[in-house]
């Protein structure tokens, strides 16, 4: 089973519709990881937290020195940005180690005119 996450940009406004949306229809929602804004968005996935990101898709539970390995990383800088992952939600960590449960990342914004 292929299981995707959308990654985007959302007001709490929208979030709880989505969520209200879930609630009344009965039916599981898609998975969606919200941000405030595309700055939070950016701030948080770095191109460094994006390799971890790719390295851990499909990949099951993984150790942290296996992690960095796949990224050709030091453990230490790869610590900070697991955390950082797992601080808000885009990551899980059990006693298996870390995982990222998606097969696959959508990403999905709309940039308005100011």
């Amino acid at each position: 089973m292929s299981s995707t996450v959308t990654i985007g940009v959302a007001s709490r406004e929208e979030i709880k519709a989505r969520f209200k949306r879930a609630m009344t229809s009965g039916r599981r929602a898609a998975p969606f990881i919200g941000f405030a804004d595309e700055r939070a968005l950016w701030r948080t996935l770095t191109p460094l937290r994006w390799d971890i990101l790719k390295a851990m898709t499909g990949a099951g539970p993984l150790a942290l020195r296996e992690i960095a390995r796949r990224v050709g990383r030091d453990v230490r800088g790869v610590h900070t940005d697991v955390h950082a992952l797992l601080a808000v939600g885009l990551i899980e960590r059990d006693q298996s180690g870390f995982q990222f449960p998606y097969d696959a990342v959508h990403v999905d914004f709309t940039l308005k005119a100011a």
